[in-house]
């Protein structure tokens, strides 16, 4: 069996149950218990790095947001920055506005969005974030750098939204919603350079997710974990897989590897 040495983690569906909201008892031990072991941990998710939890006695060592475009260690030390073109984000908006979908934008440090449709807000509400259109949001696009886009749309619609836009991809975890990120981007690009950065092979990383934006990271690891609450196509994408969310399933695969 490989030494795992550092181990990422996506949060909603995988840290945390959809439904719950909240960690259980018995994984925020089991990180703790890895952490104590010299395992390093490391947040990686959607959320910008002012929605990312914290979790009462758990230290992680860096954080991957906006799936993998804004990276930073404990210390907050920058690793990776990359944001959308600002040419592009304004394509995006108005490719959007064209199908009556608003949009929410994310910089560093805050989110505005141009308006709410039920889709977005259903969205921001399983991380638990309500959404109010925001009166300075074009002030923000001329302004600030924009890591991530958030729209409420379905496969279909993809296309359309991307008309004309070549800095800029979709990635998605929910059906009824994208992330749209920099081209280029993506949660694999985060752990390339996490792992650079820690001077750590990609043989001696793990990584656990369930939504479609975690596929990139679990096939750049050497052991990527696929959630028994993961879609289908990420199940498909890895050839590991552990119990749900609601099931302990992280905690259960590191005792299977005699690790806890």
């Amino acid at each position: 069996m490989r030494e795992i040495q550092i181990a990422f983690f996506d949060i909603d569906g995988t840290l945390v149950d959809m439904d719950w909201k909240q960690m259980t008892e018995t994984m925020r031990q089991t990180l703790i218990a890895l952490h104590e072991k010299g395992i390093l941990l490391v947040i990686a998710t959607g959320r910008p790095p002012f929605r990312v939890p914290v979790f009462k006695g758990v230290s992680f060592d860096a954080y991957m947001t906006f799936n993998g475009s804004y990276c930073y260690d404990k210390e907050g030390t920058l690793i990776h920055s990359q944001c959308i073109p600002s040419a592009e984000v304004s394509r995006i908006i108005a490719n959007s506005a064209e199908i009556h979908h608003p949009c929410a934008v994310a910089g560093k440090d805050r989110i505005v969005c141009n308006g709410a449709d039920q889709n977005l807000i259903d969205y921001f509400a399983i991380s638990g974030q309500a959404l109010k259109k925001n009166e300075d949001f074009d002030l923000v696009l001329r302004n600030e750098d924009v890591y991530q886009i958030m729209c409420g749309c379905v496969r279909e619609e993809y296309d359309t939204i991307l008309k004309d836009v070549s800095g800029a991809e979709i990635t998605a975890w929910w059906p009824r919603a994208v992330d749209i990120i920099p081209k280029g981007s993506g949660k694999n690009i985060g752990v390339e350079k996490i792992l650079s950065f820690f001077h750590v092979s990609r043989d001696h990383a793990i990584a656990f997710g369930d939504g479609g934006n975690d596929i990139p990271m679990l096939k750049c690891v050497g052991m990527g974990v696929a959630m028994g609450n993961s879609s289908e196509d990420v199940k498909a994408a890895v050839p590991y897989q552990c119990p749900s969310v609601k099931e302990e399933g992280i905690t259960r695969f590191f005792r299977e590897l005699n690790i806890l």
